[in-house]
């Protein structure tokens, strides 16, 4: 009998134990699970916020700075493009691209420690710059670092705007899960759009505006303090209305020094468009249909500046805005489609000075031979930022035509791109998309 009782209790050991270490090796896959989720379920390669689930605040770069090196942080979220992320396949993971910079999220310094900085870099698809997704829940992931296999997470789990980000030891923690968001849908465009409009515009890039109604302009109006159209299209008729390239043709409307133009769209025929006298501000004006220019610029001293902001114009067969006055020209926010240059500095009028252009958050879409042409012999400048180009991968449209210009006859193209003294822009400011 006594046999008999440890025999039975030495099966019952390994019974047990067998029993201990299936409950053992279920316990480490539940822990392993819950820790590390699944990553079989990654979002479609696209543009996204990432917002962190401890804080509610997005992934961004602070004060949208362009320069590699820079540590990301979170802030309230904007859908600013300092905080849309361009997510693209890469191996067995993905690259986080910043839309205002094109620079990629990695870890400073290739590091696998834990706390060391999440910055953008310039890209280079190295394992550093490349991250895992591992599912939390719905939209909600673990961004894990391909190199050292940590979680992007906010430095102390803070809740606070501007805390920087980090990568630290992955676990349950909410600070090291983010909820992606697409950035956004395009709104249909109405019948008057471009036939072949791009297949991913950044969010930020309005749609083109529904008249409210149309008015025909036989004569010039005059604007000497602030005209508001309210979107009605405007188009010319008789003097206005020949719909050619003459030069000599009047505009549609004429700016008096300090005028302000708004809230306007131009129909075809556009005539000569709008010319400004000194300084003046353009905003929320849209041209259908270029006539010989959208606009002209002229008069001024070294000190004037005039501005376009927000808008669009398409189908010119030369040039859109056209700096033929002294001082500085700004175009932000603007859109351009199907057209020649955007801004040519005057290279053969009877009085030459230096002039300057300033190109800001800019969506032009191809065909386009240039966004801007200066005149380098008089010391013209070209200063560029925040370019969307959508151009089918041809790569063909010139950012900055450099010329010679004269007092007669026509001016010599010498050149183009960044230099630094004339064409002022990098690499990283000009974004394309296919």
């Amino acid at each position: 009998m006594r046999i008999e009782n440890e025999h039975f209790r030495r099966r019952g050991g390994r019974a047990a134990a067998v029993l201990s270490a299936v409950v053992s090796l279920l316990a480490a896959g539940l822990t392993a699970l819950f820790v590390t989720g699944s990553a079989s379920a990654a979002p479609a390669a696209g543009s996204y916020s990432l917002k962190n689930v401890a804080s509610g605040l997005c992934l961004g770069v602070p004060g949208a700075g362009t320069a590699a090196g820079t540590q990301l942080a979170q802030s309230a979220c904007s859908g600013a493009a300092n905080q849309t992320w361009k997510l693209t396949a890469s191996g067995s993971g993905y690259t986080l691209a910043a839309a205002h910079s094109a620079k990629c999220a990695g870890v400073r310094d290739a590091s696998t420690s834990a706390g060391k900085a999440v910055e953008q870099q310039n890209c280079a698809g190295s394992a550093t710059q490349v991250w895992t997704l591992t599912l939390v829940s719905g939209n909600t992931y673990r961004v894990v670092n391909s190199n050292g296999g940590k979680c992007l997470n906010v430095k102390d789990s803070s809740t606070a705007s501007g805390a920087l980000v980090q990568q630290n030891s992955c676990d349950s923690v909410t600070s090291k899960s983010w909820t992606f968001t697409a950035s956004g849908t395009v709104p249909t465009d109405p019948p008057t759009e471009p036939t072949n409009p791009p297949t991913n515009p950044p969010t930020n890039r309005p749609s083109w505006p529904t008249a409210n109604g149309s008015q025909a302009v036989s004569s010039t109006i005059e604007v000497s303090g602030t005209y508001d159209g309210g979107m009605k299209r405007l188009y010319g008729s008789g003097d206005l209305g020949s719909g050619d390239q003459d030069e000599d043709q009047p505009p549609m409307i004429k700016l008096a020094d300090g005028a302000t133009l708004q809230n306007v769209i131009l129909g075809a025929p556009a005539a000569d468009g709008v010319h400004c006298a000194g300084t003046c501000t353009i905003k929320n004006v849209w041209w259908e249909d270029v006539g010989e220019d959208a606009a002209t610029f002229r008069g001024g001293s070294s000190s004037t500046v005039r501005t376009i902001d927000g808008g669009g114009a398409r189908l010119a067969e030369d040039k859109v805005f056209q700096h033929n006055g002294v001082g500085t020209l700004v175009v932000k926010n603007f859109q351009v489609d199907d057209f020649g240059k955007l801004v040519r500095s005057c290279g053969n009028c009877s009085t030459q000075n230096a002039r300057h252009i300033q190109l800001q958050n800019i969506w032009a879409t191809a065909p386009g031979t240039s966004l801007v042409g200066i005149n380098t012999n008089y010391g013209d400048t070209a200063r560029i930022s925040d370019v969307t180009i959508y151009e089918d991968g041809d790569r063909d449209m010139k950012i900055c035509t450099k010329y010679k210009g004269t007092t007669s006859g026509e001016p010599s193209e010498i050149g183009s791109g960044a230099d630094g003294t004339h064409c002022i822009y990098s690499a990283s400011e000009i974004t394309y998309v296919d």
